[in-house]
C-alpha cells in the first residue's frame, strides 16, 4: 500500500529529486559543486523573490529560527514577537535565552494578529530593534496578513522585519523585497520538496548592517561567514551536499510550474481539504484558513489515536494531530509541498471513510464529492 504523507513536515520527495539525490557524490569544494550552488542560489532568490542573499545553513527550521535571532539581535535588545500559537511561541524562546527583552503579543489559537495591533504595540515601545512574525502558523493551520502588517511596521518603526517562512516559502504569497521584509527563514522539508536538513535565509540590506553589528557570540550559525562564502558560492562549513543537489531539482520544478501557479496550486488543495472536511461536519479551527495546512475540530465521539491508526493502516494516509493544549481535539491536514489533485482526493475519502468507521456511521461519500466540486476549473 502506498504511504501518503500529508502532514506539515516532512512532507512527499518527488522521485526525480530522490533520484538525484542518490547520485554520486560531488566534493563540495569543486567546480562542480559550485555551479550547482549558483544555480540553487539563483532559484532560492526566485523562491524567496528578492535579489539579495539566501544564505543556507545544515540544520532544523528551528536553527534558522536562532541564527536569525542571534546575527540580528543583541542582548538587551527589545524585540517585539507574535505568539498565536506553537512556533510563534518559540520566537520568545528564543529571545530570552539568549538575554534579549521580548515583547509578546499574544492571540488565541486559531486566530490571526492584525496589523493595528502591532502598530500600537511598536508606538507603546519606540526602542523595539525588531518585531518576529509566523507567516504561517502550523500547529493551528492559520496565515496571517504578512503584507499589511509589514507595511504598517515600516511606516511606524526603524524595527527589523523577521519571518518564520518555515511552511509559507515556495507554497503560499510571500514576496520579500516588495513587502519590505529584512530577514525571513524557511526548511527544506516543506514546499521545497526535500527531506529535512536544511535551512535558508533571505536578508535585507538593512539586516545584513543588523548582523555585522551584533554583539552576540555566535560560531556555527554565523550570518558573517555564510555572506562571504555565498558570494563566492561557497559554504563555511561543510554542508549538507545530497540535499543541496536534491535543491537543484526541486527549484526546477518550482520554476518549471511556475511560482505564482504553485500558489495557486495549494490555495485550491487546501479549499477543497476545507470542503471536504465540512462536508462531514467538522468545523474548522482557524478564523484565517492557512492555503499550506488545514485544521478541524474532530468530532466529540472521534478518539483521535484510533482514527489515526485506522486512517494510516488501512488506507495509507498520515495526517498530524494537535498540538499543546489541542493534542487529541484537532486533526491537522497538510497539502504542502508535492501533491497533486488525486492526492488530495485520495487523503478526503481517506478521512470520511476512517471516520465513518471509527465511529460507525455510513459513508456516503459526501467529504470526497465535496472535495471534487472544490477541484473542479
Amino acid at each position: 500500500m502506498k504511504t501518503r504523507l500529508f502532514t506539515p513536515g516532512p512532507t512527499p520527495v518527488p522521485e526525480r529529486v530522490a533520484l538525484r539525490m542518490a547520485a554520486e557524490l560531488p566534493h563540495h569544494r569543486s567546480e562542480e559543486f559550485r555551479q550547482t550552488l549558483a544555480r540553487v542560489h539563483q532559484g532560492l532568490q526566485s523562491v524567496f523573490m528578492t535579489s539579495g542573499p539566501v544564505l543556507m545553513l545544515t540544520s532544523s527550521g528551528t536553527g534558522a529560527m536562532e541564527a536569525l535571532v542571534i546575527n540580528c539581535f543583541s542582548p538587551g535588545d527589545v524585540v517585539l514577537t507574535v505568539n498565536g500559537g506553537k512556533f510563534g511561541e518559540r520566537w520568545t524562546e528564543l529571545l530570552t535565552m539568549f538575554g534579549m527583552v521580548p515583547v509578546e503579543l499574544t492571540v488565541p489559537w486559531g486566530e490571526a494578529i492584525d496589523a493595528v495591533r502591532v502598530r500600537d504595540v511598536l508606538r507603546a515601545h519606540k526602542n523595539a530593534r525588531g518585531v518576529l512574525l509566523t507567516h504561517n502558523e502550523t500547529s493551528t493551520g492559520t496565515i496571517i496578513d504578512l503584507r499589511t502588517i509589514a507595511s504598517a511596521i515600516r511606516d511606524e518603526s526603524e524595527a527589523l522585519i523577521c519571518v518564520d517562512g518555515i511552511s509559507s516559502v515556495g507554497a503560499a504569497e510571500l514576496r520579500f523585497e516588495e513587502w519590505g521584509i529584512d530577514g525571513c527563514v524557511t526548511a527544506s522539508q516543506k514546499g521545497l520538496m526535500l527531506p529535512p536538513g536544511l535551512t535558508f535565509a533571505a536578508l535585507s540590506a538593512k539586516a545584513i548592517q543588523a548582523v555585522n553589528s551584533s554583539v552576540t557570540p555566535r560560531f556555527y550559525l554565523d550570518f558573517r561567514r555564510a555572506l562571504k562564502s555565498w558570494e563566492n558560492h561557497d559554504t563555511p562549513w561543510t554542508p549538507a551536499i545530497s540535499l543541496i543537489v536534491g535543491l537543484d531539482e526541486s527549484l526546477g520544478m518550482i520554476q518549471d510550474e511556475g511560482l505564482t501557479e504553485v500558489w495557486k496550486r495549494h490555495a485550491r488543495h487546501a479549499s477543497a481539504i476545507r470542503a471536504g472536511l465540512s462536508a462531514i461536519g467538522m468545523r474548522l479551527f482557524s478564523r484565517n484558513p492557512s492555503p499550506t495546512v488545514t485544521a478541524a475540530w474532530l468530532p466529540n465521539a472521534l478518539e483521535w489515536k484510533e482514527f489515526r491508526d485506522r486512517l494510516q493502516s488501512v488506507y495509507g494516509v498520515r495526517i498530524a494531530g494537535g498540538q499543546g493544549q489541542y493534542l487529541g481535539k484537532i486533526l491537522r491536514v497538510s497539502n504542502l509541498g508535492y501533491h497533486d489533485d488525486m492526492d488530495i482526493l485520495a487523503a478526503v475519502d481517506g478521512i470520511e471513510r476512517a471516520v465513518g468507521e471509527c465511529m460507525k456511521v455510513p459513508t456516503p461519500g459526501e467529504a470526497l464529492s465535496a472535495a471534487r466540486v472544490a477541484l473542479a476549473p
